[in-house]
């Protein structure tokens, strides 16, 4: 195994986390453009050009800090803006729209799974590019995987407090809908105290080790390997 230089580790993680967190956003603008609202699309914004979704925080500044010292490589992108009024079926069709993001998550993490095994058996077949593909791979479906958990966590704004919100009854509904303004707040204080961690990562190991079953590799495969990547 080689030792990654800090623009190797940069060009290994910069398109699996700009394509999770673009095809996230554009998951639910091109699901709301089929339930009735064109907002994202009349704003430019259903398109995989990343330069659309950039976050200047979420997008450059977290993710570069934490790959400067030493942590995963993450970060989130500017939401795509819905307005659920224009919805045909306002309350129904939010689920879908929020839905539609964890989904495009969950399919990019199978892709990149495949694309880790195929750098391994190139790796194996001691091909240069191996080694790379499989490691950009195992940032691939991590990315997607904890993008994929995190926004199912029932909590406004994230996408399961809105799928919650569509599926409650009305009154309960308005009352849940009502913790959204404090949501970011609630999420800081649980990751503060390691709730967070003791509540998702359970969900995201179990599904590691699903893709790690599909593609036939050695199990914690993608945690050894980002340990490497990272450490």
């Amino acid at each position: 195994m080689v030792e990654f230089s800090l623009l190797q580790k940069i060009l290994i993680s910069v398109i699996p986390v700009i394509f999770a967190i673009t095809v996230h956003e554009v998951a639910h603008g091109w699901v709301a453009m089929k339930l009735g609202d064109r907002t994202a699309q009349m704003l430019g914004r259903l398109t995989l050009n990343p330069v659309k979704h950039i976050d200047p925080i979420g997008t450059i500044l977290v993710p570069g800090m934490l790959l400067a010292f030493g942590g995963f490589m993450f970060g989130w992108a500017k939401p795509v803006p819905v307005t659920f009024q224009n919805l045909r079926h306002p309350k129904a069709d939010m689920a879908w729209v929020a839905l539609a993001g964890p989904l495009a998550n969950l399919f990019m993490a199978i892709l990149w799974g495949a694309i880790t095994k195929v750098g391994v058996i190139l790796y194996k077949a001691d091909i240069a590019m191996g080694e790379a593909m499989f490691y950009m791979g195992v940032v691939g479906v991590l990315v997607n995987t904890m993008l994929m958990i995190l926004n199912l966590l029932p909590l406004p704004p994230l996408d399961g407090g809105r799928i919650l919100v569509s599926l409650l009854p009305g009154p309960l509904s308005w009352k849940v809908s009502r913790v959204e303004p404090y949501g970011i707040f609630i999420l800081i204080g649980l990751i503060y105290f390691g709730i967070l961690a003791m509540v998702l990562w359970p969900f995201i190991g179990l599904f590691l080790a699903l893709v790690e079953a599909s593609f036939y590799l050695p199990e914690n495969f993608f945690i050894i390997y980002s340990s490497r990547l990272f450490g």
